[in-house]
Protein backbone atom coordinates (compact mmCIF):
# COMPACT_ATOMS: atom_id res chain seq x y z
CA UNK A 1 0.00 0.00 0.00
CA UNK A 2 3.12 2.03 0.92
CA UNK A 3 4.57 1.64 -2.46
CA UNK A 4 1.20 2.30 -3.96
CA UNK A 5 0.70 5.61 -2.74
CA UNK A 6 4.54 6.73 -3.02
CA UNK A 7 4.21 5.87 -7.03
CA UNK A 8 0.95 7.70 -7.15
CA UNK A 9 2.68 11.12 -5.64
CA UNK A 10 5.57 10.65 -7.81
CA UNK A 11 3.25 10.68 -11.07
CA UNK A 12 1.07 13.52 -10.08
CA UNK A 13 4.77 15.44 -9.29
CA UNK A 14 5.85 14.26 -12.69
CA UNK A 15 2.15 15.67 -14.14
CA UNK A 16 2.55 18.89 -12.20
CA UNK A 17 6.05 19.23 -13.48
CA UNK A 18 5.57 18.74 -17.29
CA UNK A 19 1.80 20.97 -17.07
CA UNK A 20 3.58 24.14 -15.54
CA UNK A 21 6.74 23.62 -18.46
CA UNK A 22 4.19 23.53 -21.13
CA UNK A 23 2.38 26.66 -19.32
CA UNK A 24 5.22 28.73 -19.40
CA UNK A 25 6.34 27.54 -22.88
CA UNK A 26 3.15 28.08 -24.70
CA UNK A 27 3.36 31.41 -22.23
CA UNK A 28 6.45 32.31 -24.04
CA UNK A 29 5.22 32.17 -27.36
CA UNK A 30 2.30 33.96 -26.45
CA UNK A 31 4.43 36.65 -25.22
CA UNK A 32 6.80 36.47 -27.88
CA UNK A 33 4.15 37.18 -30.30
CA UNK A 34 2.79 39.83 -28.54
CA UNK A 35 6.43 41.75 -28.47
CA UNK A 36 6.65 41.20 -32.04
CA UNK A 37 3.21 42.65 -32.86
CA UNK A 38 4.40 45.59 -31.02
CA UNK A 39 7.20 46.34 -32.71
CA UNK A 40 5.61 46.34 -35.78
CA UNK A 41 3.28 48.90 -34.26
CA UNK A 42 6.01 51.05 -32.67
CA UNK A 43 8.17 50.68 -35.72
CA UNK A 44 5.62 52.60 -38.21
CA UNK A 45 4.44 54.90 -36.09
CA UNK A 46 5.72 58.59 -35.10
CA UNK A 47 7.82 60.03 -33.72
CA UNK A 48 11.03 58.23 -35.29
CA UNK A 49 13.97 57.74 -33.22
CA UNK A 50 16.50 58.49 -36.51
CA UNK A 51 19.50 59.35 -34.13
CA UNK A 52 19.14 56.38 -32.22
CA UNK A 53 18.68 54.25 -35.11
CA UNK A 54 22.06 55.52 -37.15
CA UNK A 55 23.63 54.83 -33.59
CA UNK A 56 22.64 51.24 -33.48
CA UNK A 57 23.19 51.01 -37.13
CA UNK A 58 26.86 52.05 -36.65
CA UNK A 59 27.55 49.48 -33.48
CA UNK A 60 26.08 46.92 -35.34
CA UNK A 61 27.38 47.23 -38.66
CA UNK A 62 30.98 49.14 -38.57
CA UNK A 63 32.20 47.51 -34.87
CA UNK A 64 31.41 44.54 -36.45
CA UNK A 65 33.37 44.46 -39.37
CA UNK A 66 37.03 43.48 -38.26
CA UNK A 67 35.62 40.29 -36.96
CA UNK A 68 33.38 39.87 -39.66
CA UNK A 69 36.47 40.72 -41.71
CA UNK A 70 38.55 37.93 -40.53
CA UNK A 71 36.08 35.22 -40.23
CA UNK A 72 34.79 36.01 -43.86
CA UNK A 73 38.44 35.93 -45.03
CA UNK A 74 39.37 32.42 -43.55
CA UNK A 75 36.40 30.99 -44.43
CA UNK A 76 37.35 31.29 -48.34
CA UNK A 77 40.87 29.90 -47.30
CA UNK A 78 39.64 26.95 -45.54
CA UNK A 79 37.01 25.60 -47.70
CA UNK A 80 39.17 26.37 -50.74
CA UNK A 81 41.87 24.18 -49.23
CA UNK A 82 39.44 21.27 -47.68
CA UNK A 83 37.61 21.18 -51.62
CA UNK A 84 40.60 21.47 -53.73
CA UNK A 85 41.40 17.86 -53.07
CA UNK A 86 38.26 16.20 -53.55
CA UNK A 87 38.18 17.94 -56.91
CA UNK A 88 41.78 16.97 -58.01
CA UNK A 89 40.92 13.56 -57.35
CA UNK A 90 38.45 13.79 -60.65
CA UNK A 91 40.98 16.43 -62.74
CA UNK A 92 37.80 18.83 -62.10
CA UNK A 93 40.39 21.46 -59.92
CA UNK A 94 39.37 24.43 -62.76
CA UNK A 95 35.98 23.62 -61.07
CA UNK A 96 37.13 25.00 -57.87
CA UNK A 97 36.15 28.86 -58.02
CA UNK A 98 32.46 27.68 -59.47
CA UNK A 99 32.44 25.40 -56.36
CA UNK A 100 33.24 27.81 -53.60
CA UNK A 101 31.15 30.90 -55.16
CA UNK A 102 28.31 28.86 -54.65
CA UNK A 103 29.44 27.54 -51.19
CA UNK A 104 30.19 31.05 -50.14
CA UNK A 105 27.16 33.04 -51.64
CA UNK A 106 24.18 30.51 -50.96
CA UNK A 107 25.04 29.34 -47.79
CA UNK A 108 28.59 30.21 -46.14
CA UNK A 109 28.22 34.05 -46.28
CA UNK A 110 24.66 33.91 -44.52
CA UNK A 111 24.91 31.46 -42.53
CA UNK A 112 28.71 32.53 -40.95
CA UNK A 113 27.73 35.81 -40.71
CA UNK A 114 24.12 35.40 -38.64
CA UNK A 115 26.12 32.98 -36.46
CA UNK A 116 28.42 35.79 -35.57
CA UNK A 117 26.13 38.29 -35.28
CA UNK A 118 24.01 36.20 -33.07
CA UNK A 119 26.80 35.23 -30.87
CA UNK A 120 28.56 38.90 -30.62
CA UNK A 121 25.29 41.92 -31.19
CA UNK A 122 22.57 39.33 -30.22
CA UNK A 123 24.03 38.55 -26.32
CA UNK A 124 24.95 42.30 -26.61
CA UNK A 125 21.35 43.38 -26.84
CA UNK A 126 20.06 40.56 -24.53
CA UNK A 127 22.96 42.04 -21.81
CA UNK A 128 22.28 45.70 -22.24
CA UNK A 129 18.70 45.86 -22.09
CA UNK A 130 18.63 43.11 -19.22
CA UNK A 131 20.94 45.53 -17.22
CA UNK A 132 18.95 48.54 -17.80
CA UNK A 133 15.95 46.35 -16.99
CA UNK A 134 17.27 45.33 -13.83
CA UNK A 135 18.04 48.73 -12.44
CA UNK A 136 15.18 50.36 -13.14
CA UNK A 137 16.55 52.34 -16.26
CA UNK A 138 13.82 51.29 -18.41
CA UNK A 139 10.92 52.30 -15.85
CA UNK A 140 12.87 55.42 -15.18
CA UNK A 141 12.55 56.50 -18.82
CA UNK A 142 8.79 55.26 -18.66
CA UNK A 143 8.37 57.92 -15.69
CA UNK A 144 10.00 60.96 -17.80
CA UNK A 145 7.86 60.84 -21.02
CA UNK A 146 10.19 58.69 -23.53
CA UNK A 147 8.86 55.85 -24.54
CA UNK A 148 11.65 53.27 -23.80
CA UNK A 149 10.32 50.29 -26.13
CA UNK A 150 10.82 52.72 -29.51
CA UNK A 151 13.71 53.75 -28.51
CA UNK A 152 15.75 50.99 -27.18
CA UNK A 153 13.56 47.82 -29.02
CA UNK A 154 12.70 49.36 -32.26
CA UNK A 155 16.03 51.05 -33.25
CA UNK A 156 17.60 47.56 -32.27
CA UNK A 157 15.70 45.64 -34.29
CA UNK A 158 15.66 47.91 -37.54
CA UNK A 159 19.39 48.43 -37.43
CA UNK A 160 20.76 44.84 -37.38
CA UNK A 161 17.59 43.77 -39.64
CA UNK A 162 18.61 46.36 -42.25
CA UNK A 163 22.62 46.08 -41.99
CA UNK A 164 22.98 42.10 -41.74
CA UNK A 165 22.07 41.83 -45.42
CA UNK A 166 25.38 44.33 -46.29
CA UNK A 167 27.55 42.27 -43.57
CA UNK A 168 26.75 39.34 -45.68
CA UNK A 169 27.46 41.04 -49.17
CA UNK A 170 30.51 42.14 -47.73
CA UNK A 171 31.31 38.75 -45.81
CA UNK A 172 30.76 36.61 -49.37
CA UNK A 173 33.42 39.61 -50.92
CA UNK A 174 35.74 38.54 -48.22
CA UNK A 175 35.26 35.23 -48.42
CA UNK A 176 35.76 34.78 -52.67
CA UNK A 177 39.39 36.92 -52.04
CA UNK A 178 40.55 34.84 -49.28
CA UNK A 179 39.60 31.94 -51.63
CA UNK A 180 41.16 33.58 -54.55
CA UNK A 181 44.22 34.09 -52.76
CA UNK A 182 44.74 30.76 -52.40
CA UNK A 183 43.22 29.64 -55.76
CA UNK A 184 46.00 31.70 -57.21
CA UNK A 185 49.19 30.89 -55.25
CA UNK A 186 48.30 26.69 -55.93
CA UNK A 187 47.02 27.34 -59.54
CA UNK A 188 48.23 30.51 -60.35
CA UNK A 189 44.71 31.76 -61.70
CA UNK A 190 44.83 35.23 -62.87
CA UNK A 191 41.77 37.55 -60.84
CA UNK A 192 39.61 37.77 -64.38
CA UNK A 193 39.76 34.36 -64.27
CA UNK A 194 38.90 33.55 -61.63
CA UNK A 195 36.08 36.14 -61.53
CA UNK A 196 34.90 34.85 -65.09
CA UNK A 197 34.45 31.24 -63.57
CA UNK A 198 33.61 31.85 -60.17
CA UNK A 199 30.37 34.29 -60.71
CA UNK A 200 29.85 32.26 -63.97
CA UNK A 201 27.41 29.71 -62.21
CA UNK A 202 25.76 32.55 -59.91
CA UNK A 203 22.34 33.69 -60.61
CA UNK A 204 20.19 36.65 -59.35
CA UNK A 205 18.18 34.33 -56.98
CA UNK A 206 20.78 33.35 -55.00
CA UNK A 207 21.80 36.47 -54.60
CA UNK A 208 18.38 37.59 -53.71
CA UNK A 209 18.18 34.76 -51.60
CA UNK A 210 20.75 35.41 -49.77
CA UNK A 211 19.66 38.82 -49.37
CA UNK A 212 16.29 37.57 -48.08
CA UNK A 213 18.35 35.37 -45.93
CA UNK A 214 19.94 38.07 -44.06
CA UNK A 215 17.44 39.82 -43.34
CA UNK A 216 15.12 36.83 -41.91
CA UNK A 217 18.35 36.09 -39.50
CA UNK A 218 18.64 39.57 -38.71
CA UNK A 219 15.00 39.93 -37.53
CA UNK A 220 15.13 37.39 -35.64
CA UNK A 221 18.62 38.01 -33.77
CA UNK A 222 17.43 41.25 -32.84
CA UNK A 223 13.76 40.23 -31.62
CA UNK A 224 15.63 37.25 -29.40
CA UNK A 225 18.24 39.74 -27.84
CA UNK A 226 15.79 42.57 -27.63
CA UNK A 227 12.54 40.21 -25.89
CA UNK A 228 15.36 38.57 -23.21
CA UNK A 229 16.97 41.33 -22.56
CA UNK A 230 13.07 43.61 -22.03
CA UNK A 231 11.95 40.75 -20.03
CA UNK A 232 14.93 39.80 -17.73
CA UNK A 233 14.51 39.75 -13.87
CA UNK A 234 16.41 38.39 -11.05
CA UNK A 235 19.22 41.01 -11.00
CA UNK A 236 22.61 40.33 -12.46
CA UNK A 237 21.69 36.79 -13.02
CA UNK A 238 18.84 37.69 -15.46
CA UNK A 239 21.23 39.48 -17.26
CA UNK A 240 23.45 36.92 -17.46
CA UNK A 241 20.79 34.49 -18.45
CA UNK A 242 19.30 36.84 -20.92
CA UNK A 243 22.29 37.34 -22.80
CA UNK A 244 22.43 33.73 -23.18
CA UNK A 245 19.29 32.45 -24.02
CA UNK A 246 19.27 35.04 -26.35
CA UNK A 247 22.49 33.40 -28.63
CA UNK A 248 21.18 30.09 -28.39
CA UNK A 249 17.74 30.74 -29.08
CA UNK A 250 18.93 32.76 -31.64
CA UNK A 251 21.39 30.21 -33.21
CA UNK A 252 18.12 27.55 -33.06
CA UNK A 253 16.31 29.73 -35.22
CA UNK A 254 18.74 30.46 -37.54
CA UNK A 255 19.23 26.85 -38.51
CA UNK A 256 15.77 26.42 -38.54
CA UNK A 257 15.52 29.20 -40.83
CA UNK A 258 17.93 28.05 -43.23
CA UNK A 259 16.15 24.59 -43.92
CA UNK A 260 13.10 26.12 -45.01
CA UNK A 261 14.00 29.35 -47.07
CA UNK A 262 16.40 26.54 -48.84
CA UNK A 263 13.70 24.14 -49.67
CA UNK A 264 11.60 27.07 -50.80
CA UNK A 265 14.41 28.31 -52.76
CA UNK A 266 14.85 24.66 -54.62
CA UNK A 267 11.28 24.44 -55.22
CA UNK A 268 11.28 27.44 -57.29
CA UNK A 269 14.71 27.26 -58.80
Amino acid sequence: MATNSEDIKIKQRNKFFLSKNADIFFGDIYKSYQFIVRFFKEAFSAPFEFKELINQCYNVGFKSLPLISLTGFITGIVFTKQSRPSLSEFGASSWLPSLISIAVIRALAPLVTALIAAGKIGSNMGAELGSMKVTEQIDAMEVSGTNPFKFLVVTRITAITLMLPILVIYTGLIGMLGAFINIHQNELTSFPAFISSAFKTISFLDIISSVFKAICYGFTIGVAGCYQGYNAQNGTKGVGNAANVAVVLSMFMIFIEEMVIVQFVNAIR
